[in-house]
């Protein structure tokens, strides 16, 4: 998995660097990138990963990468450390799959992260199903109060959308919004931000 990681790390930031370059990089535009529990347990994939975000000079909030809760609990001091550092060089960060994880919200405060991207088997119920409400308002209350943005994932359908935008949740992912697609189609898109 380290060998993939450092493959994507290496073409994406090459990608997205000669985009930069090229001024077709759309502004304002976030590339998120998962990161895998093996590469992040990894010190040299780690110092790599510095180093070539460094190297890239991309704008500041180019880049997020995405950890897993589990991932960062595991290792919560390293992945800390590697967050701070990172955050330098204007990188962002996002808890991925959150709520799957242990139940307890209070690593958060040592997990300087800008997302809490919350699972999907909480969504895609959450317009009928009020235990599954009562769990995503309680991960966005905690995500507000510590200054974290949320993330809504595996929103499929229109239901699922005006639910999530009367709960205030920031960001809202799936295939309502838009599908998987190659990069290079992508770099035409924006973002797409969850209307209020």
């Amino acid at each position: 998995m380290v060998r993939i990681d450092r493959w994507v790390i290496r073409n994406t930031l090459a990608w997205l660097g000669d985009q930069n370059r090229h001024a077709t990089l759309p502004s304002h535009s976030l590339w998120g990138i998962n990161l895998s529990g093996d590469s992040l347990s990894d010190a040299d994939f780690c110092q790599d990963l510095i180093t070539q975000v460094a190297k890239a000079g991309l704008p500041h909030g180019t880049l997020c990468f995405e950890i897993t809760e589990s991932t960062a609990i595991a290792q919560l001091s390293s992945v800390s450390e590697l967050i701070v550092t990172l955050k330098e060089y204007g990188c962002r960060f996002a808890l991925d799959d959150f709520g799957t994880g242990l139940s307890s919200f209070s690593y958060l405060k040592q997990l300087p992260v800008d997302y809490l991207k919350i699972d999907g088997s909480f969504i895609r119920n959450v317009h009928q199903d009020p235990i599954d409400r009562a769990m995503v308002e309680a991960i966005h209350a905690v995500g507000k109060a510590l200054a974290i943005k949320t993330i809504a994932e595996f929103v499929e359908t229109q239901a699922t959308l005006c639910t999530l935008r009367q709960m205030g949740i920031d960001y809202a992912q799936g295939d309502l919004l838009g599908r998987p697609e190659p990069l290079t189609q992508m770099a035409n898109h924006r973002i797409k931000v969850m209307p209020r």
